[in-house]
């Protein structure tokens, strides 16, 4: 029997048209090992990836070494929120109804020891631009180099093949964004939506310029897997980044906030993140999500 860890697929994969993200709290007095156990065995890793916050590794009795709480930063008048939750679901596919069915089922394996706090649908826009119209994850690792970044490294034999995901939610104010110029937005990001070209001479708040990976030391390179969302007339991006450990994430919000250098990072005029929170996914064992870690048992 083939017993290697290999990491959940859908992290790697290339993202899918639609989306749904679940999250979920702990029920007061929750016993949840038995609910997660049902879980996992229809959770494959592709169509459903999974992570599990602090609260939930605690309320199990156990700890996963790397696995914090989002960070509380702020910047000059930036302050992004930390929104832990226990549990984090992102569906993937191609028809909303059916994610819909499956976030339901999800939602009843679940009870009543963990509920749905949030739910939120996203979506594929213009071949992988932000609803800014700007192209997002530009400079994504790929092939090895995306596996490095995102996944536990093999010399870790109890975390071998699992990942660290960041989500923020951000809401973009689209009014304020369309009154600048279009130089300015050009600006903002550091390239122009019109070739994805980087500007050289882009100022140090430009976007790319606060979170150029290789520019860290050591450098912060994580694995985006962020997708537009909307509900009626309002939008914006859920943030998605998986990487070996958090400490990548962590330098590039830094950066981004000012904190290094005062420089605040430009998206701050015309977005802010409405969410934060951290989660461990686990490695797939035998076509299961491997949650001996935790001290359950496939």
């Amino acid at each position: 029997m083939n017993t290697a860890r290999t990491a959940q697929a859908g992290i790697l994969l290339p993202l899918p048209p639609l989306a749904r993200y679940l999250s979920f709290s702990l029920a007061p007095s929750a016993a949840p090992g038995a609910s997660l156990r049902a879980l996992a065995a229809v959770i494959d890793g592709e169509r459903a990836v999974l992570g599990i916050g602090r609260s939930l590794v605690s309320a199990l009795g156990a700890e996963i070494a790397g696995l914090r709480g989002f960070p509380t930063l702020a910047g000059v008048g930036v302050e992004p929120p930390a929104t832990p939750a226990a549990l984090w679901i992102w569906l993937r596919g191609d028809d909303r109804g059916e994610l819909l069915q499956r976030a339901r089922r999800y939602e009843h394996l679940l009870a009543p020891a963990l509920r749905l706090d949030d739910a939120c649908d996203a979506f594929q826009h213009a071949g992988g631009r932000d609803l800014t119209g700007y192209e997002d994850g530009t400079e994504n690792p790929v092939g090895d180099a995306a596996r490095y970044a995102a996944l536990v490294a093999d010399d870790d034999p109890a975390l071998a093949a699992s990942s660290f995901v960041a989500v923020q939610r951000w809401r973009h104010d689209f009014a304020r964004f369309e009154r600048m110029p279009r130089r300015s937005q050009d600006l903002a990001i550091g390239r122009r939506r019109t070739s994805n070209e980087e500007i050289d001479d882009a100022p140090p708040s430009a976007h790319v310029k606060r979170t150029a990976q290789e520019s860290f030391a050591p450098p912060a390179f994580i694995l985006r897997r962020s997708m537009p969302w909307a509900e009626g007339n309002s939008g914006g991006l859920v943030f998605v980044a998986f990487a070996a450990s958090f400490a990548p994430f962590e330098a590039q919000l830094r950066r981004m906030l000012g904190l290094d250098d005062g420089v605040v990072d430009a998206l701050f005029a015309f977005t802010r993140p409405e969410s934060g929170a951290y989660f461990w996914c686990p490695a797939m064992r035998d076509g299961q999500l491997d949650l001996r870690p935790l001290g359950i048992a496939g």
